[in-house]
């Protein structure tokens, strides 16, 4: 039986978007490439853990779950997590930010300065602008007040995302519209913090980098790997967590954090698409590395 791997999830670096395994091994994402791999036949998938510890009672987790933890796990995970609001002392300067994903999907958020843009590629944002930085409870106080004040979210589910990748506006001018309007209204807020410095608004675009300009419409979505199950295609684009892979049935959508939990074996070169495949909303209208 061919060597399992067990994959840690996508990370995004200046270099690009990687798949990494345990042990520390990684899978350069390099578009044109083929993905195929295979899920350990008769496996099933357990949880990973919190906060770089195994999960003790390696608990079975649901194969649509996109955080791959058991209850206590996930628990322990959002503990001490900025993005749960539960830290309150991280003396770390904070961005605050507006992601761009497509027409009216416009999201606020923050994350650490010394992560970079980082945050957005994981996002899948197309395009964003900082907006300030500052000590955290001040970006945070800022987020809390854009959000009243423009009326804009601080999440946006993936499913609208993906439904909006393959028909986005041909320009970065258009696809900047939004963000730049957006912007001047927030930084000419009132209410904003004091000790948040404002920052220009200079809106960074990544359609080349995701391989987006002239995407096909995706036909569907992987819903969940299983025991036996396979998956082979060719990358056409990578956008957030998400490879978008050219497969004999035409485009499909593969969420990388669907993979995490799994033991995973290369696939031989007959191998197909043999897991479960959700119709897309846009279908609906119309061994250095494992691979």
């Amino acid at each position: 039986m061919a060597q399992a791997w067990k994959c840690t999830g996508l990370r995004w670096s200046a270099a690009g978007p990687v798949l990494v395994w345990d042990g520390g091994r990684r899978s350069v994402l390099t578009r044109g490439k083929r993905v195929a791999f295979g899920v350990v036949d008769g496996g099933v998938r357990t949880c990973v853990g919190a906060r770089g510890h195994g999960c003790p009672v390696r608990a079975v987790v649901p194969g649509r779950s996109t955080g791959a933890r058991c209850e206590e796990c996930a628990r322990l995970d959002r503990a001490h997590s900025v993005a749960a609001d539960t830290i309150a002392d991280d003396p770390r300067p904070y961005h605050v930010y507006l992601a761009w994903f497509g027409p009216g999907m416009v999201k606020v958020g923050i994350t650490a300065e010394e992560r970079g843009s980082a945050r957005l590629l994981e996002q899948g944002a197309v395009c964003f602008s900082w907006l300030g930085l500052g000590p955290l409870m001040a970006a945070r106080r800022s987020e809390e007040l854009l959000r009243a004040a423009l009326r804009v979210p601080d999440r946006i589910p993936y499913a609208e995302k993906r439904a909006v990748r393959s028909r986005l506006p041909a320009t970065p001018a258009e696809r900047a519209a939004e963000v730049e309007a957006l912007h001047g209204r927030a930084v000419g807020l009132a209410d904003w913090p004091e000790s948040l410095e404002r920052r220009p608004c200079r809106v960074v675009d990544h359609v080349g980098v995701f391989g987006l300009a002239g995407l096909p419409a995706a036909v569907g979505e992987v819903s969940e790997l299983v025991g036996g199950g396979w998956v082979s295609g060719e990358l056409v684009a990578v956008a957030g967590p998400d490879l978008h892979l050219d497969t004999a049935r035409g485009v499909v959508v593969l969420d990388t954090r669907l993979m995490t939990g799994w033991e995973i074996v290369p696939a031989g070169e007959e191998r197909g698409l043999t897991v479960p495949v959700r119709e897309s909303r846009e279908a609906a209208g119309v061994q250095d590395g494992l691979f």
